[in-house]
């Protein structure tokens, strides 16, 4: 699956916090991924036109709306959609990125954007005040990687996220700046961002694999009837305590089954399902699973046990 990203890509992912990979998916993995998240979020729900557009240099701000069509996997739809986040591919790109042959997926999200829906313009910020209780660190490792998949084609009237390379926000600030709340500094801060502002618009099937200390900001949507399907799935290295989003049992009442049906141990791993062969499976363990999820093949797990003893 490394033969969808290039070791240049990834050269440039870590230099600069941030790189656009086009056509990272193939178009059967793209067109079953958008009728899942035709099924979920259904037709749109604003009006379809361009909301007025702000003062010529003023930045946008947070607000609920803009979140009105994230919803966490999993989701009543079919695999396509609950699995894209753990692809086969975005797992060999993560432990790549951060150097681990474990990683587990913190975040995984679909969102869908409507033309006038929502004002989705917003100002620069670095994730990791979400991500984390303390700060990123300088090795890149000890952080994450946040990879954005588009799955409709997003052109600059598309909503496309906008980011600042490392290289160029070093002139400006450190991602600490993006705390301040002087306004003052923030002013100064989202000013001097912009002119090295850079937009993420790719064709459907593309990502945008970024960090937690890469300044970037959404935009808004202004193509008529226009609309952006996307999923955010988070990765950090499995025995990286620092790094956290969703607590994936707290959600236990949502259809696991969609996932665990259809997942490779692999797949499974990712969410911190211990892989066929870890100690914790025990005909005891395999019989309360599969009791919890009757259509999950345990077979691996099983000959794995089998093999052991």
């Amino acid at each position: 699956m490394a033969d969808r990203f290039t070791p240049e890509q990834m050269a440039t992912w870590r230099r600069e916090g941030g790189v656009v990979i086009e056509s990272f998916f193939t178009p059967s993995e793209v067109a079953a991924v958008v009728a899942d998240f035709e099924q979920v979020f259904g037709a749109a729900r604003g009006p379809g036109e361009a909301l007025d557009r702000k003062k010529a240099g003023e930045v946008g701000r947070f607000h609920p709306a803009q979140f009105t069509g994230v919803a966490p996997v999993p989701l009543d739809c079919s695999p396509a959609l609950n699995l894209i986040g753990v692809h086969p591919a975005l797992i060999a790109f993560a432990k790549a990125a951060l150097q681990t042959d474990d990683v587990h997926v913190y975040q995984c999200q679909a969102w869908a954007k409507f033309t006038g829906e929502a004002d989705y313009d917003q100002p620069f910020h670095c994730d990791f005040a979400n991500h984390t209780l303390t700060a990123p660190s300088e090795d890149a490792h000890r952080n994450s990687v946040t990879i954005l998949c588009y799955f409709t084609d997003v052109t600059e009237a598309h909503g496309p996220a906008h980011y600042v390379s490392r290289t160029d926000s070093a002139k400006v600030g450190g991602p600490e700046l993006s705390l301040s709340a002087d306004p003052e500094v923030q002013a100064r801060l989202q000013r001097e961002l912009q002119a090295f502002d850079r937009s993420t618009a790719s064709p459907a099937g593309s990502i945008f694999p970024y960090t937690i200390d890469v300044y970037h900001r959404g935009t808004n949507l202004t193509a008529p009837k226009g609309r952006r399907y996307a999923l955010m799935s988070c990765f950090k290295a499995a025995s990286n305590d620092a790094i956290g989003f969703h607590a994936w049992a707290f959600h236990h009442t949502k259809p696991w089954g969609r996932i665990f049906d259809h997942a490779s141990p692999e797949q499974l791993a990712c969410f911190g399902v211990p892989r066929p062969g870890h100690a914790f499976w025990t005909p005891v363990t395999l019989a309360r699973a599969q009791a919890r999820y009757p259509g999950w093949d345990l077979t691996p797990y099983r000959d794995a046990l089998r093999v052991a003893a």
